[in-house]
């Protein structure tokens, strides 16, 4: 009778009831919208980005990582979650997440784009989904899924079509590689994080890392120079990027890696230059073409396909 008992237990354990089943697709179903926010909320933020042309850039980082890290600690002590201090492999990770998933990815792109048109660094950029769902799947020990592939290929050939691509050099196609392996890193490094210390854990000591990364080269590569006050205008585009689209942003993105996986999640990352299309339509920045159009209905298939 024991071991009659035993083998009940193991298959009830593997047969789940509908309400759990049901439960679980639910909450799955949040996690992606929650992802499609944090993407759209990035790809819509490019005119506030625009704000601080005249900025010093590394400076410029470190102050909206420093306001989104503050805007974390905020948010946990209100509502009274913790925050988890990273050890050992975890820190290492999100130090390297912080130097080349965000700070080195902004520099890379604003550096390709001297050498390249923006449209052609947002075609190259916009292949991350692609990496994701073929290297997504080793940091979780399995091999890659072929609708998570079909998916993110669609939704990189949306993205190359939407984005219109354009001239470029080697420099600008270098640089542009570079800033392609930095989106990618910034989901990548941090799979192991989320999984230990959660996304808060992950989003808050991330932001405060790039926050002190930044400060510390700008302040060696431009001294004082890096330092100035900014106007009003740039200190209004400085606190909404460190608090919507970093503090925000980050925490809905790592909590649907955490939830549907690296490369399911990746599969969203095409909905940035479609938000970043909507932004500018409804800014009167540019008028709708029919290639545009039909690229962001490409993503959008992939993106139904890649997410199931």
């Amino acid at each position: 009778m024991g071991h009659l008992a035993q083998n009940l237990d193991r298959v009830s354990g593997l047969i789940e009831s509908p309400t759990v089943v049901r439960h679980r697709g639910s909450h799955s179903r949040v996690m992606i919208i929650t992802g499609a926010v944090a993407t759209t909320i990035v790809g819509a933020s490019v005119p506030v980005t625009g704000l601080l042309d005249s900025y010093p850039v590394l400076s410029g980082q470190a102050v909206r990582y420093a306001i989104g890290g503050a805007a974390l600690l905020a948010w946990a002590l209100i509502t009274r979650q913790p925050v988890p201090r990273p050890r050992g492999r975890d820190l290492v990770a999100l130090s390297l997440l912080a130097a080349t998933g965000m700070l080195g990815f902004s520099a890379c792109v604003l550096a390709a784009q001297r050498h390249a048109e923006p449209g052609f660094v947002a075609a190259v950029v916009g292949a991350s989904p692609l990496v994701l769902a073929l290297l997504g799947p080793l940091t979780a020990g399995r091999r890659p899924r072929a609708r998570v592939v079909a998916g993110a290929v669609l939704v990189v050939a949306g993205v190359v079509t939407l984005s219109g691509g354009g001239s470029w050099g080697w420099a600008g196609l270098g640089l542009a590689a570079l800033a392609l392996v930095g989106e990618a890193l910034f989901t990548l490094l941090a799979v192991g994080p989320v999984a230990r210390i959660g996304a808060l854990g992950v989003s808050t000591w991330a932001c405060f890392l790039a926050a002190v990364e930044g400060a510390v080269v700008a302040t060696v590569t431009e001294g004082a120079a890096a330092w100035r006050a900014p106007d009003a205008t740039e200190a209004l585009a400085l606190v909404v990027l460190g608090v919507v689209v970093t503090a925000v942003a980050y925490i809905c993105w790592y909590r649907c890696v955490s939830r549907v996986g690296a490369d399911r999640a990746g599969v969203l990352v095409g909905l940035m230059p479609v938000s970043g299309l909507l932004a500018s339509l409804a800014l009167g920045a540019q008028s709708l073409s029919l290639l545009a159009l039909a690229g962001a209905l490409v993503v959008a298939v992939g993106c139904a396909l890649g997410l199931g």
